[in-house]
């Protein structure tokens, strides 16, 4: 008999019982796209490290232009002109401007840039200031990005394109990224076959193994399929320990019923403890949670709908820990279009799509049995209803979980 835990109650289980070890290794900056930092970055240097242009104008010294106007240009000496990629040279003499593109270094004395827009060259060495320059105008100064000492990265982040910019701005080369836990995935059931099977009489696709694949990947982890196993207790006890020589995290799908056949519970108890045998929510009330060695080995349903709510539940949160991440839960609210029924004493997750219409979010509930993959694909998110209530009716704002968010 399944002794059922709430979902907030495996999730504390979880973080009692699998504490984040992260661990550090060095990579190029080409390879650190989508890997977590294991410790802050701090910049060692000004960035820019010199001032510089935002315009393409003159530089001048502001107080030479005030009270200029097109009717009274400010008439200044061109000292010279500043390439890309070349210093500024000497200082700015009073009367005088320097020609300056965008991102061009800015003379000593010179303290803002005037707009090629508002100036007006005479074709005589000098030319007409026709607006005012306040000072600091159309300028960036050494180190307004970044200052020595400076932390521009927290650890425990996960890159981006914008952070790989920032790293190559600073100079950073080799970034230090927490290794990546490697998950092992694992399908059992004598009805499987591969992906690129034509199923036969009574045969299913295996679905769970690629979707699992995705969402351990999506989470920045490693994946590592385990392959489709018969419904055979001791190859899948010996699968299990292969497994844990190599793998930080097993992901059995199938197998997590109670019936005869079902061995993925009696597996995980030989070898270690079970923490937990079923979830009070729907899908997903089979699933199992041991501890093996000290690494979580999860009996997922094998429900392609049941086990992904339970990763996304479940294993998706301990992944995103084990990486020295952390799970932000952004939501939007949405407006149901229908009525939701919901089983009393089990949290109901539903998958939605979401539209706008009239300048309001909508959820529309995508329907469908726990083992119809339906009820999955075309879904941007989900929802839950709470155990302790019955349904919801049309109308009803719901706080949507979007799918692909961090």
């Amino acid at each position: 008999m399944l002794t059922v835990k709430t979902p907030e109650e495996a999730l504390t289980l979880l973080e009692s019982s699998f504490p984040p070890r992260p661990e550090g290794e060095a990579v190029p900056l080409s390879a650190a796209r989508g890997r977590v930092l294991c410790e802050a970055v701090m910049a060692s240097e000004f960035v820019p490290g010199f001032d510089r242009s935002t315009v393409d104008g003159y530089a001048v010294r502001s107080a030479d232009t005030f009270g200029c106007s097109e009717a009274i240009p400010a008439i200044l000496t061109v000292q010279g002109e500043i390439a890309m990629g070349e210093g500024a040279g000497g200082a700015l003499g009073p009367g005088c401007c320097a020609a300056v593109p965008t991102g061009g270094a800015i003379p000593e004395g010179a303290d803002a840039a005037v707009m090629v827009e508002y100036t007006e060259d005479y074709g005589d060495g000098t030319v007409g200031i026709c607006k005012s320059a306040a000072p600091g105008s159309n300028l960036i100064f050494k180190g307004d990005d970044v200052k020595p000492g400076q932390v521009v990265l927290e650890a425990g982040r996960r890159l981006g394109a914008q952070d790989i910019g920032a790293l190559a701005a600073m100079g950073v080369g080799t970034v230090s990224v927490c290794r990546r836990p490697v998950v092992g995935i694992l399908s059992t059931g004598d009805e499987l076959v591969p992906v690129d099977t034509i199923p036969g009489p009574g045969q299913v696709r295996d679905v769970n193994s690629a979707m699992l694949s995705a969402l351990v990947e999506e989470a920045g982890t490693e994946a590592v399929s385990l392959g489709i196993l018969k419904d055979d207790e001791d190859l899948l006890g010996r699968t299990l320990d292969e497994a844990l020589t190599r793998c930080d995290v097993i992901l059995i799908s199938g197998g997590s019923s109670v019936g005869m056949k079902d061995a993925t519970c009696r597996v995980i108890e030989s070898r270690g403890t079970v923490l937990l045998h079923g979830l009070a929510m729907k899908p997903g009330k089979p699933t199992i949670l041991g501890d093996v060695e000290g690494r979580p080995v999860f009996g997922l349903p094998g429900h392609p709908a049941a086990a992904f709510f339970v990763a996304r539940l479940l294993v998706r949160p301990l992944l995103l820990r084990l990486t020295g991440q952390s799970l932000r839960g952004y939501t939007v609210p949405a407006v149901l279009t229908e009525a939701v029924s919901a089983n009393h004493g089990r949290a109901q997750y539903m998958g939605v799509f979401l539209f706008e219409e009239d300048g309001v979010r909508y959820a529309k509930p995508i329907r469908g049995k726990s083992g119809l993959i339906t009820a999955l694909a075309g879904s941007d998110g989900c929802f839950c209803i709470h155990r302790d209530c019955e349904g919801l009716p049309a109308g009803t704002t719901v706080q949507v979980w979007p799918y692909g968010v961090e």
